[in-house]
């Protein structure tokens, strides 16, 4: 888990998600009387809350939401292959995130660009494997298939894959895609239909895809 801090000592600030006009993201000081709980930061309270959070979790600590979201994490885990320094890769944890994977894996080199992330990470698991070999090896401890997703020969479809509540979804890089190590470790590849001119689509927008495919075969809506 990234480290934690007060919001006055730099999270407040570090965590605001911005639009890009003039428009106030997030809730100004409460206007009282307080809540009343351990979740609630007195200092939000008092000062605003201007993090990318829902409302669910206004002027909670940030310690707070993930022990609350540790409650409710999906049976789902997310890996990416790093070996490049993927700019994609924050998005996918942002959308491992709004999915509430398990975990979110990095496989590879362990600093990776957190700036797509939007500052999700802080209330993400977020576990370095050095190689796919180590991944597979602690995915088989937890009881975790091990499903690539890939667009290439032998793939499977996505769209009719049955697949399984207890997982990890293996991303390769952008461009290259899964390494032949990933291939060899993986209990299975899917493939995302595509039906234009392009060979490939973005490496975000196909984990979205197969996060929200898990998501429409395992979770309620809203739940």
């Amino acid at each position: 888990m990234s480290s934690t801090g007060s919001p006055h000592t730099g999270e407040q600030y570090d965590d605001a998600f911005t639009a890009s006009d003039d428009r106030e993201i997030g809730v100004g000081p409460h206007p009282g009387p307080w809540p009343v709980g351990p979740e609630y930061d007195p200092e939000l309270l008092a000062h605003g809350d201007r993090r990318n959070v829902t409302d669910r979790y206004r002027y909670w600590t940030r310690e707070a939401i993930v022990a609350d979201l540790d409650t409710r994490r999906h049976g789902f885990h997310v890996a990416v292959e790093n070996w490049q320094h993927d700019f994609n890769i924050g998005s996918v944890v942002r959308t491992a995130n709004a999915f509430l994977a398990g975990e979110v894996h990095i496989v590879g080199r362990r600093r990776w660009n957190r700036r797509g992330a939007m500052v999700t990470d802080r209330y993400q698991h977020v576990r370095h494997h050095d190689s796919v070999a180590t991944l597979a090896a602690y995915a088989a401890e937890q009881g975790l298939a091990v499903i690539g997703i890939d667009n290439l020969p032998g793939a499977v479809p996505i769209e009719t894959f049955e697949m399984p509540e207890r997982c990890v979804l293996l991303f390769g890089q952008e461009g290259p895609g899964l390494t032949p190590e990933a291939w060899e470790h993986a209990a299975a590849v899917c493939s995302i239909a595509q039906y234009g001119s392009t060979r490939s689509i973005n490496a975000g927008a196909a984990a979205a895809i197969a996060m929200h495919t898990w998501i429409r075969r395992h979770a309620a809506p809203g739940v």
